[in-house]
């Protein structure tokens, strides 16, 4: 078997909200079709105002969550800027 692919969604996951588990359904729905074992975490928006860098390099790719407003705006840019700069694959809702 393949390694998995790790997307992090940079967001603060919110029950109440329908698009956080749409997300969520979406990138496993097409794992399922690709055949691919697929891993996925929510990135709380506060741990990326430091070092976003450390926390991001380790994901395949990256998606920015629906539904702001967010715990740290900053640290929400700091996501976007981190995927920007680096041409690192990135969806953005």
């Amino acid at each position: 078997m393949s390694a998995s692919i790790r997307i992090g969604i940079i967001g603060d996951f919110e029950p109440a909200f329908h698009s956080h588990f749409a997300t969520n359904a979406a990138l496993y729905d097409a794992a399922t079709v690709l055949k691919v074992p697929l891993e996925i975490r929510w990135i709380p928006t506060a741990t990326l105002t430091a070092d976003a860098a450390r926390i991001l390099e380790r994901w395949d790719g990256l998606v920015a969550a629906p539904g702001s407003p967010y715990n740290s705006f900053d640290g929400m840019l700091r996501g976007i800027a981190f995927a920007r700069t680096r041409d690192w694959p990135f969806v953005g809702t």
